[in-house]
């Protein structure tokens, strides 16, 4: 990335509560993806890809969980950042 250049990443969050979502839910219950897509040894906390991100030289101008809700059919940006998560950061 170029200084001043944004990026943005979107990952999944190292925690029981992503494994049983993300993982066994979207792989196995859903079947949204093929069994084994996930590797949850490479699950990462936002707190393990925001320190990536400054060692980068990066600034992290925000953060966002996302969330789906399977009645309404529909993703939705929140605070919760336990499943699935959205950084910013723009180059220094």
């Amino acid at each position: 990335v170029k200084p001043g250049g944004m990026m943005v990443m979107a990952t999944i969050n190292r925690t029981l509560k992503a494994l049983a979502l993300a993982k066994i839910g979207g792989e196995y219950i859903l079947r949204w993806l093929p069994a084994g897509t996930h590797d949850p040894r490479k699950f990462v906390k936002p707190e393990e890809a925001k320190a990536a991100l400054v060692r980068a030289g990066m600034n992290v101008t925000a953060e966002a969980g996302v969330g789906y809700n399977p009645l309404m059919d529909i993703w939705r940006i929140n605070d919760d950042t336990a499943v699935n998560y959205m950084l910013t950061a723009v180059k220094r």
